[in-house]
């Protein structure tokens, strides 16, 4: 990752800690590029001086955070969480984080273990921006080895905050593709992963287990989690995992949570990418009957189901149906900077899904800046951009209007074009 030297921040008794305010957070300003910046290029004096001042300001606010993240207040710790969440998830930050990694995880640690909900959760999520901060490497692992005890403790203690376990079930599965050296402990965290989606599994009779929408949520990330670290399993542990759950998964399609459903349907086209890459005349003894519940909630018009619901269901499920029955996908392209990126399987759409719920809005920054993601999409080494070249890219209000408005007609069009109104008769 761009590792550019810093100027130290002033030392001192850092000031109360306040939160990131939005020109903070922005990504788009020139400044969050500077890495990528042409170093040859000559900038005015003042510039280069209130940019200096600016980044200094940034670092003393952030050793601020780190400082109140052992604060008595739990208030004030969850703020400090949050601030650095943000700041990792909109900068790249790789020597500042490096140096002091080591506090940062001891910091997360406490939080896990003393602090309750809230402070669990954001703690949890700020582990997973650590280590994409820091990229796979023996860093990352260091910080990983330390939290991941821990991390699943919480997630087989049925006592824990219900929404700390929900934020460790994805955290865990994250920091486990980044920093997790050894295949076999890869296996077992996804036994771990196991042992809580498949209490939702329905049952022989075709019922279903009486689960609270807190509990089926935390299945649900545990569920996208093992999905996640089937993209790095080897062959012959695909081929134990497909003859050992393939046909199972079907019963989460009975789920009476429509994201369960969704999570399980995609889960299943995702095994069956990943099995046709082993054997491309993989065969499911079970085919017929899958491919006729798939059709089901594909097309599916239960007047009990909310509308909302069973639009998004029926949308993701004829996708799913497409993989089963033809190895097709629905390849999206995704824009940062001046670069594309195709997400063209299932395989990839999981990935990119899972490390923009952590960073959010600034996808599209680490993409153009983080070695590690970019790696991980097989995007190359960032291109550098010079400040010329950034200003000539900006477009006015106007023509970004126009843009937008052209863009919606063509999407509309398409939509009416392919879109199956049958599906709808009888709902209102």
């Amino acid at each position: 990752m761009p590792r550019t030297k810093k100027k130290k921040s002033r030392g001192g008794q850092h000031g109360a800690v306040q939160p990131f305010s939005d020109e903070d957070a922005s990504i788009e300003t020139l400044s969050h590029c500077s890495s990528f910046s042409d170093t040859t290029s000559v900038a005015d004096e003042g510039g280069e001086a209130s940019e200096d001042a600016a980044q200094e300001d940034f670092q003393y606010k952030l050793k601020g955070f780190i400082d109140s993240t052992v604060d008595k207040s739990a208030k004030t710790r969850q703020g400090a969480l949050d601030g650095l969440k943000t700041a990792m998830a909109t900068r790249i930050l790789y020597e500042f984080i490096s140096e002091r990694r080591m506090t940062i995880t001891d910091s997360i640690e406490r939080c896990l273990k003393k602090g309750k909900g809230e402070e669990q959760r954001a703690a949890a999520s700020l582990a997973c921006l650590l280590c994409i901060q820091l990229g796979s490497g023996i860093e990352s692992e260091e910080v990983f080895k330390t939290l991941k005890p821990i991390f699943k403790n919480i997630l087989a203690d049925g006592s824990a905050n219900i929404q700390a376990r929900q934020a460790v079930a994805t955290s865990l599965g994250l920091c486990t593709l980044v920093a997790e050296d050894d295949i076999l402990d890869v296996q077992a965290t996804m036994e771990c992963f196991e042992n809580l989606f498949t209490r939702s599994y329905a049952r022989a009779d075709g019922t279903c287990p009486s689960i609270s929408p807190q509990t089926s949520q935390l299945h649900i990330n545990a569920l996208l989690s093992w999905a996640l670290l089937l993209t790095i399993c080897s062959a012959n542990q695909l081929k134990d995992i497909l003859h050992k759950h393939l046909s199972k998964l079907q019963r989460l399609l009975e789920s009476d949570d429509v994201n369960m459903r969704i999570a399980a349907g995609e889960t299943i086209a995702l095994l069956f990418e990943l099995a046709r890459d082993i054997e491309p005349e993989f065969e499911f003894d079970g085919w017929d009957e899958l491919c006729e519940k798939l059709n089901a909630l594909a097309t599916d018009c239960n007047k009990h189901r909310a509308k909302t619901d069973k639009r998004k269901q029926r949308s993701v499920f004829r996708d799913v149906l497409k993989a089963v029955e033809e190895g097709d996908f629905q390849t999206e392209t995704i824009r940062f900077g001046t670069e594309r990126m195709t997400i063209d399987s299932w395989v990839r759409k999981r990935t990119y899904d899972t490390f923009r719920e952590f960073v959010g809005s600034g996808m599209n920054y680490h993409l153009q800046a983080n070695e590690f993601i970019r790696d991980v999409f097989e995007l190359g080494p960032p291109i550098l951009v010079d400040s010329a070249t950034m200003k000539a890219m900006k477009i006015s209000r106007f023509e970004r209007h126009l843009h937008n408005s052209a863009a919606f007609k063509a999407r509309t069009k398409a939509r009416s074009k392919f879109r199956d109104k049958r599906v709808d008769v009888g709902e209102f």
